[in-house]
């Protein structure tokens, strides 16, 4: 799996628990391009593998930016890379992977940010103004004072933005359902924020047309009951084989592993992050097959020949074929 090393540039504190990270390459070559929506996966020293979107415009070659919320009851990669990051430090990282992309289908750009969700949706403003897209930003967070990039918005943006600023009680934020009541022709939207935002945002535009509905998780966006059903379903899990029709190898994947897993176990690399079937990096392509779809990223059109192998399993009786 290829990987760069990437050097902490800059950092600057954008909100009381948001930071701002500026990488380049350590000789200050240019990075490997990316486009609006991509992130980077960063392999950290306490064992963690997290991925973080880009937000700075993708036309500039020599630097990548994102921006972290330290999250004090997450994993712990976000509190690494607050306490434990400096300016000068080495990472390691993958190159830009997207799966959140902007659509070019789409006449009109609405962009929904909660919170640390301006990221990825900041470098797709980037990409549109420049074209001179129709594009417009509703981004919701609890303050001005706990709004990342605000001025950076009100410039790339211009008139094109609204801010919603709640004191941390949704109920005193934007009106998803008045807000996307009606869908204008040709207009997308792409929503990038915490579970509640996202969940409400997908229910509020459950009337749009399919495939115009695009959204990126920091995080999985299930409920509680949701996670303890997966968990019940997953008691009942059997073994399966898989094929890896470039070589015609069969492997079984036990009750107790995942096609990930024994892919590992096999020495063929796929890109990952989450193992919960959130982040969308372990997503490939399958030939034939029935699935069990488990992921919370692929769409129905997706699922028809992409497959997220740290979550998802074969159907009772069915062997999948994978295209590696």
């Amino acid at each position: 799996m290829d990987t760069l090393t990437l050097k902490v540039q800059e950092i600057e504190q954008l909100t009381s628990s948001i930071k701002k990270f500026v990488f380049q390459a350590p000789n200050a070559a240019d990075l490997p391009s990316f486009s609006a929506g991509a992130h980077i996966d960063l392999q950290l020293e306490n064992g963690l593998i997290k991925s973080y979107s880009l937000a700075n415009d993708p036309s500039e070659t020599n630097r990548y930016v994102t921006a972290i919320l330290r999250e004090a009851d997450g994993a712990g990669g976000s509190i690494y890379m607050h306490d434990e990051v400096s300016v000068g430090d080495e990472l390691t990282a993958t190159p830009p992977q997207n799966s959140f992309e902007i659509s070019d289908d789409a006449s009109q750009h609405i962009f929904l940010a909660g919170g640390i969700g301006i990221t990825p949706l900041l470098a797709m403003g980037y990409t549109l103004v420049a074209k001179g897209k129709d594009c417009h930003l509703h981004y919701c967070s609890k303050s001005v004072e706990e709004t990342a990039f605000m001025d950076e918005v009100k410039a790339l943006f211009g008139d094109n933005h609204t801010f919603y600023h709640d004191g941390g009680n949704p109920a005193n934020g934007i009106d998803l359902t008045e807000t996307f009541s009606a869908q204008p022709d040709g207009a997308h939207v792409y929503i990038c924020g915490p579970a509640g935002l996202l969940n409400a945002a997908r229910e509020a535009t459950s009337h749009w047309r399919d495939g115009s509905v695009h959204f990126e998780l920091f995080s999985s966006a299930k409920t509680e009951e949701e996670k303890a059903a997966d968990a019940a379903q997953a008691e009942g899990d059997g073994a399966f084989e898989i094929e890896l029709a470039q070589s015609g190898k069969t492997l079984t994947v036990p009750a107790d592993k995942s096609i990930l897993q024994v892919l590992w176990d096999n020495d063929i690399e796929v890109l990952h992050a989450c193992e919960e079937g959130w982040c969308g990096n372990c997503v490939v392509d399958y030939l034939s097959g029935g699935v069990d779809h488990r992921d919370e990223v692929l769409d129905d059109t997706d699922r028809e020949t992409k497959i997220q192998v740290c979550i998802s399993r074969a159907l009772p009786g069915e062997k999948i074929v994978l295209d590696l």
